[in-house]
């Protein structure tokens, strides 16, 4: 395989008008692709498609249904091939927030008294305040405040047998930091059988994801964060675990079922889109046909080393710039860690308010945002810093758009 950023430009017909847009973690930009498949879904999410002429052994079951419902059937396949997991098994939803509450709600059967859930930090707080829902006590995992990045260790102290529920993101969205999750699941397992539930939505877009190597129960992605369709997932170890769950819809309804959210057909048509999307930012090599999961796999490796080295001159050349903070990398409390990060990361210009900075960087052309205000940036000390200006990279960027980013903060810093 080869990584043509170029032509992967092409596929994004938002990027002739000129800006350089660094704002992947906020408004990633959507492909052609995906765009045209959820135009084309909306239009034709009702129709029905015309009865087979004789039934057989590949006779359609939703024969008379609207093509609604293949789209949705679609979307399931898509998201288990993102993951490297089954359909059965991947519960679609509007937002990870609606799905993160009616987990809590429908997990009602194995909370109990003394129960607990293990929350951090890191995550972002729309989920965080939808697991708190749950009926039980809440512990707290926190990030190391010179790095960011989440020990996993600690859950040796936080998870014990009351445990049910322990949640971690697969990456921060604004610091970039990729948590150890492998690691943090082998200690809630040696500790608790609570079900481990996963954030991978900021992870996604960088890296291929391969549910068994991470050994988590429950493995969360928002597509819109991968510039797809406001739709989201759940995907579960396997679907022995929704006979633990409480129906939140029809009693009797069955495995994935239990969890039903309604979903727009039309954007669930845009689901597809975007995983074959990222299947195909790098050409496959040379051989006969291969699935779509093997295609995704070696595209996104070969996008996380583009990527990857597009990080590296973003850390090396902010970090040349005295008057540069990059939050979590620069400073003593962080020199010598290592950290693995993706391509995001959130900066400051000393004596410098992130509103100045987010105009100047604007003012040259370039979409950033400026980082929202949180517990976790205020103890790491941003705001006395004056805020954080966040850039997150995309599977379009280039090297020149790094450059540029550079100039403009050199001419504050």
């Amino acid at each position: 395989m080869a990584y043509d950023v170029a032509s992967v430009r092409g596929l994004y017909t938002s990027l002739s008008d000129g800006w350089t847009y660094l704002n992947a973690h906020a408004c990633p930009q959507i492909p052609e692709r995906v765009s045209a498949a959820v135009s084309r879904s909306f239009r034709m999410s009702t129709a029905v498609a015309r009865p087979e002429p004789a039934a057989g052994s590949h006779w359609r079951q939703s024969a008379g249904q609207p093509e609604g419902f293949a789209l949705l059937s679609d979307a399931r396949t898509a998201v288990a091939d993102l993951v490297g997991a089954a359909p059965e098994r991947v519960v679609l939803g509007p937002n990870l927030h609606a799905l993160y509450s009616a987990l809590a709600a429908s997990m009602r059967p194995m909370f109990r008294h003394n129960s607990t859930v293990v929350l951090n930090n890191l995550d972002r707080p729309e989920l965080t305040s939808a697991l708190s829902r749950a009926d039980a006590e809440e512990r707290w995992a926190q990030a190391d405040l010179g790095t960011g990045d989440l020990p996993a260790w600690q859950y040796r102290d936080l998870v014990d047998g009351t445990t049910r529920l322990v949640s971690v993101p697969a990456a921060h969205g604004l610091l970039g930091n990729v948590v150890a999750v492998a690691d943090v699941v082998d200690t809630v397992r040696s500790r608790s059988r609570a079900w481990v539930v996963v954030d991978a939505s900021a992870f996604a877009p960088y890296r291929p994801i391969t549910f068994d190597e991470w050994g988590a129960d429950v493995v969360a992605v928002d597509l819109g964060e991968m510039g797809g369709p406001d739709v989201a997932a759940l995907v579960f170890r396997d679907e022995a675990m929704f006979s633990r769950l409480e129906p939140l819809g029809r009693p009797d309804a069955e495995g994935a079922a239990k969890l039903a959210q309604r979903v727009s057909p039309g954007l669930a048509g845009g689901v597809s889109a975007t995983v074959e999307h990222y299947a195909a930012l790098a050409e496959p090599a040379a051989g006969g046909r291969r699935s779509r999961r093997s295609r995704l796999v070696g595209s996104m490796a070969e996008a996380s080393a583009y990527l990857n080295g597009l990080r590296d001159d973003l850390h090396t050349f902010l970090g040349t710039l005295p008057a540069v903070h990059i939050v979590g990398v620069s400073g003593e409390a962080a020199d010598g860690a290592s950290v693995d990060r993706v391509p995001r990361l959130s900066f400051g210009v000393l004596g410098v308010p992130s509103s100045t900075v987010n105009q100047r960087l604007f003012a040259n052309g370039i979409v950033a945002t400026e980082a929202p205000s949180s517990q976790l940036f205020d103890d790491m000390g941003v705001a006395e810093m004056g805020g954080a200006v966040t850039i997150a990279l995309g599977p379009f960027n280039t090297s020149n758009d790094v450059d540029h980013l550079i100039r403009a903060v050199a001419s504050l810093a």
